[in-house]
């Protein structure tokens, strides 16, 4: 992988492109999944499919089943709309929809922030070591464990 760089989406900008990088893979951008990316926005750290629909549920007055958040997530997630984070089962909004990469997460152990990072060195690194292994790395997963600069602070 070679260095990038890429626009950061936030507020109204962030679900219009995520808006139209799902139309343009040919799904339909319907109001549940609407619904469902705006939640998974404003959360300020890793949302489980359980938080966004007690947050869906609470907006919509009615009550959103779980499972049908997860099948959206996946949608999300192969759509490179969202991410992942593994350790946590849970999911961020990815800020760059239309840059598609491999993401790092450094996660806090203390208070549940992920912040997500680009180095492409790395994780070309990540490829190249699994490549040399004989093995062909479909969607490397790299989160660090530890604590923030703000928890480390206190």
């Amino acid at each position: 992988m070679t260095s990038h760089e890429h626009k950061v989406h936030q507020g109204d900008s962030l679900k219009e492109a995520a808006r139209g990088q799902l139309v343009a893979r040919g799904e339909q951008w319907t109001g549940m999944r609407e619904a469902v990316f705006e939640a998974l926005a404003e959360f300020d750290r890793p949302a489980s499919a359980y938080d966004i629909a007690e947050a869906v549920s609470a907006r919509q007055g009615r009550r959103v089943a779980a499972n049908s958040v997860y099948r959206i997530l996946d949608l999300f997630v192969g759509a490179n709309l969202a991410r992942r984070v593994e350790s946590a089962n849970a999911y961020v909004a990815n800020a760059h929809p239309d840059c598609l990469h491999d993401c790092i997460f450094l996660i806090c152990d203390t208070c549940g922030q992920a912040k997500h990072i680009d180095d492409d060195a790395l994780s070309g690194g990540v490829r190249k070591a699994a490549a040399s292994a004989g093995f062909s790395a479909q969607r490397p997963v790299i989160e660090v464990r530890g604590t923030c600069g703000d928890c480390g602070d206190s």
